[in-house]
């Protein structure tokens, strides 16, 4: 045997310390196997005409896809615990019901249980429509990543959850604070299993710039909690300062929850607040109803370029929304789509980089809001 490089004339591999021998030819046919035995597995899952599946999962939009109990019960305590009384639909709704999984994380969850292979994000869910952006922190591949992340902590896949953190952990610095809020309440939801992933999101969106009115709107009150009490101890923030509405703006936001216009004019009248002063039109475009939004464009109160304390305009927050209707009354108003961002980005570019790539995948499961916000 020639010991430089470890192989014998046999083409067997001998460990020196333990005299360990592989058989090289049966392992690559063992490896062979395991791989025909992957495809077949999942081809169970992707080709279910002839697959002999006795159950269905039903997501969002009514859309059932074919399993099959023995394989799910065998892979996860989850599915083997819904599946013992004789379950044979499982409604998606109901069993995860923190945060909805779409169409392409549950077939990219369930083909790893049935195959037992890892793979990575897929090209045709995971592209923005910025030809610029290199897609690994954009929107969809966060929502794809965030889904998939929960979707094994549902079903108790302990080392996919460990994974898919490492995962998002690795592209959080490529990740805008508003995103960041997605992740961390996603972190949130799958408690001790995602610690690393909730306190470095928490850390990042302390030193970040989002106001209290959006970590109140996006995160469960203890969060908002830890958040602005490190700020303070930190010295980056203090009560009373503008990032934090007063009892006038809070009735004006409250007012606009409730999509009452006529409320917002009486209270204006008052003279404690204005529309600019509150960022109501701000706050209208990114939670209120879009006919709401429109009567308060109506009333002419407000300039629809002010900025609020981010630096973001009213089109920049109607950017995030994805609400076409919306956008184009912004801009039939006279708002710059030129203006930048306080990190150099357009109203156009946030847009981009939230809508998936209809080129690249099936639209039918997609948002129109997403496919239509661009096309004004």
């Amino acid at each position: 045997m020639d010991v430089r490089n470890g192989f014998s004339d046999s083409t067997d591999i001998v460990s020196g310390s333990s005299g360990t021998v592989i058989d090289v030819p049966n392992l690559v046919s063992d490896v062979s196997s395991l791989n025909r035995l992957s495809e077949t597995l999942e081809s169970l899952l992707l080709e279910p005409l002839n697959s002999f599946a006795d159950a269905k999962i039903v997501i969002s939009g009514g859309r059932e896809i074919d399993v099959h109990r023995c394989i799910l019960s065998g892979r996860s305590p989850f599915f083997k615990n819904k599946f013992c009384d004789k379950n044979v639909k499982l409604l998606m709704k109901e069993l995860a019901s923190d945060y909805e999984i779409g169409f392409e994380a549950i077939i990219s969850v369930l083909g790893y249980l049935y195959s037992g292979k890892v793979k990575g994000l897929p090209k045709d869910v995971c592209v923005c429509v910025d030809d610029d952006c290199s897609h690994e922190a954009c929107r969809p591949a966060i929502d794809f990543m965030v889904e998939v992340l929960y979707a094994y902590h549902v079903f108790q896949i302990p080392e996919m959850v460990a994974l898919w953190q490492k995962r998002l952990l690795d592209i959080l610095d490529k990740a805008s604070s508003d995103d960041i809020l997605v992740i961390l309440s996603v972190a949130n939801t799958c408690g001790k299993s995602c610690e690393e992933l909730l306190s470095k999101c928490i850390n990042i969106l302390v030193k970040s710039t989002v106001d209290f009115v959006t970590l109140d709107k996006a995160l469960p009150e203890h969060l908002v909690k830890q958040i602005v009490d490190s700020r303070f101890d930190l010295g980056l923030d203090k009560p009373g300062s503008t990032s934090f509405p007063d009892k006038h703006i809070k009735r004006v936001h409250r007012a606009l929850d409730s999509d009452d216009v006529e409320l917002v004019t009486m209270l204006l009248r008052e003279g404690h607040t204005t529309l600019d002063g509150s960022c109501a039109l701000h706050y209208a475009v990114a939670y209120a109803d879009a006919k709401t939004t429109t009567e308060l464009l109506d009333l002419a109160l407000a300039d629809v370029n002010h900025k609020n304390s981010r630096g973001f305009s009213v089109l920049h927050i109607a950017a995030m929304r994805k609400e076409p209707n919306i956008i184009v009354s912004l801009l039939t108003k006279g708002a710059r789509p030129a203006d930048l961002t306080p990190d150099g980005r357009k109203a156009l570019q946030i847009s981009k980089r939230l809508t998936f790539d209809v080129t690249q995948g099936n639209c039918a499961f997609y948002s129109p809001h997403e496919i239509a916000c661009l096309l004004y």
